[in-house]
């Protein structure tokens, strides 16, 4: 099997579970702002507290501008799930809109405005590859108690597998928990998506020398004995914004700006978080910002509309992008387009719900059992 490249990834083999994939009306598609913003108002109001909508972080100024709450993914799930609302918009992609209906009522439906909008770190953990892998992995190691971890940028399938084998779901802000939790209960942890993340961890943890990792995309270039020998097992997958900061990014904003501190999401690669002043969560990184001294100046290494959206949120705080012109959104986020949203709120005072995201009942009972161990730590 060939290694896909990120472009191929936009539309991973996931999707297609769902059946429901509807594109954008051509009506929709020439919007102007002025006339897209007055629609999505008037359709809000006809709509009342029947519709909640929930913007990412990193989703840009003309979708969250819209949402009752703007945050990290499970941030936004846990929202929905206090809310009364009948109808649950998503404005992020398909694991996260999973994630709310894996904890939301069965009485409230969850819409993603566009099913284009398909994480491609999710993407590269799919389920036949993690079932393939854990069959070579735990072979190899018959007397070993391996736990999975699966962060939570994962689809509900990879959860529910992590609850069948004893494992859990993680953040990146209680991954080295996660950890603990498993080491407490197994021998080994086979952590996945996200390589960064795990290796991060891992070195939180003081167990950087204990670690391999597991290439799904070369079956032939990797020894599932050697593997299994050490004890923190990373899957070889990466968040495509996150890996494209590199050290000579830092370097240069710490020469344009001295007073410059830097502060990263823990996705990035391992020598970008060692050489941050601070590295955290979509969260910590709004935290750190919204509690900085006038005049400060912080350069951020994630997602470039978080950042932008900082700028607008705290100018008081000099706010720059860490890799200047080169940051880059994510390409998943993109594809919940304003035109889309304006579509699916109309559709609903019409009477009709798209683009529906409804995990199976048995899937989503493991998946939400995986859920419950992560609240445990």
């Amino acid at each position: 099997m060939v290694k896909m490249e990120t472009a191929e990834l936009e539309t991973d083999l996931s999707l297609f579970k769902y059946d429901n994939l509807e594109q954008l009306p051509p009506r929709y598609r020439e919007l102007e702002e002025s006339e897209r913003t007055e629609r999505i108002e008037a359709a809000l109001e006809e709509l009342g507290d029947d519709v909640v909508i929930l913007g990412h972080n990193y989703q840009r100024r003309e979708i969250v501008e819209h949402a009752d709450f703007i945050g990290d993914s499970y941030q936004l799930s846990k929202e929905a799930a206090n809310a009364d609302a009948e109808y649950v918009i998503f404005g992020g992609v398909t694991f996260m809109a999973e994630s709310a209906d894996i904890i939301t009522d069965d009485n409230q439906s969850v819409i993603l405005p566009s099913m284009e909008a398909s994480c491609p770190m999710a993407g590269m953990a799919e389920a036949l590859q993690v079932d393939s892998a854990w069959a070579e992995i735990t072979a190899a190691a018959p007397d070993e108690n391996i736990i999975p971890i699966t962060y939570m940028n994962s689809y509900a399938d990879l959860k529910a597998f992590c609850a069948s084998q004893g494992g859990l779901v993680c953040t990146s802000s209680n991954a080295h928990k996660a950890f603990e939790y498993a080491f407490e209960r197994g021998d080994k942890v086979l952590f996945l998506p996200d390589k960064h993340l795990g290796e991060n961890t891992a070195h939180r943890m003081g167990m950087e020398d204990r670690i391999a990792e597991w290439d799904p995309w070369d079956p032939e270039g990797k020894d599932a004995a050697e593997v299994a020998e050490s004890d923190i097992i990373l899957w070889d997958g990466y968040c495509q914004v996150h890996e494209r900061f590199r050290v000579d990014h830092i370097e240069q904003i710490r020469a344009e700006h001295d007073d410059a501190k830097v502060i990263v999401h823990p996705e990035c690669r391992r020598e970008v978080v060692e050489a941050a002043d601070k590295a955290g969560s979509t969260a910590t990184i709004c935290e750190t910002v919204e509690n900085a001294d006038p005049g400060d100046t912080w350069a951020i290494g994630t997602e470039i509309h978080l950042t932008n959206h900082l700028q607008r949120w705290h100018p008081e705080v000099n706010v720059l992008p860490l890799c200047g012109d080169a940051c880059m959104d994510c390409n998943a986020m993109r594809q919940i387009d304003p035109n889309y949203l304006t579509w699916v709120l109309e559709e609903l005072v019409e009477g009709r719900e798209r683009n529906v995201i409804e995990v199976a009942p048995e899937e989503k009972e493991l998946a939400g059992v995986a859920l419950d161990r992560m609240l445990e730590i």
